[in-house]
């Protein structure tokens, strides 16, 4: 009799945890054999992947098109007047230094933008 009583408040225990869980926020998905399975939300910060790739494939691509547009003389020429800015300045001449990335989407690109 102990045990079903032991059993029963494992399993009170298990449905309060998962309520409280729920709390903030929950899923559903429907499984393989059919039922709606609901299930709580991951709790904390999950990053965008592909979302920070396009923005970092899309900042590549802009230095590309710039320095294939500018050629790589004046390319570098308007980074170093940056490299003598402010500090945000500065940062964005980092930011700009041309790359082998860079490079190669400027070599891609300099055909068409010429």
């Amino acid at each position: 009799m102990a045990d079903s009583f032991a059993d029963f408040d494992t399993r009170l225990r298990k449905i309060d945890r998962t309520q409280r869980k729920m709390q903030g926020g929950y899923t559903t998905h429907v499984g393989r054999d059919g039922l709606i399975v609901v299930r709580p939300r991951r709790s904390g910060v999950r990053l965008p992947l592909k979302g920070m790739m396009i923005l970092a494939l899309g900042f590549f691509g802009f230095k590309g098109a710039l320095l294939a547009h500018l050629g790589p003389q004046t390319y570098a020429d308007k980074v170093a007047v940056l490299e003598l800015g402010s500090p945000v300045e500065q940062f964005g001449a980092w930011a700009m230094v041309s790359d082998p990335a860079t490079q190669v989407i400027a070599r891609t690109l300099s055909p068409y933008l010429r």
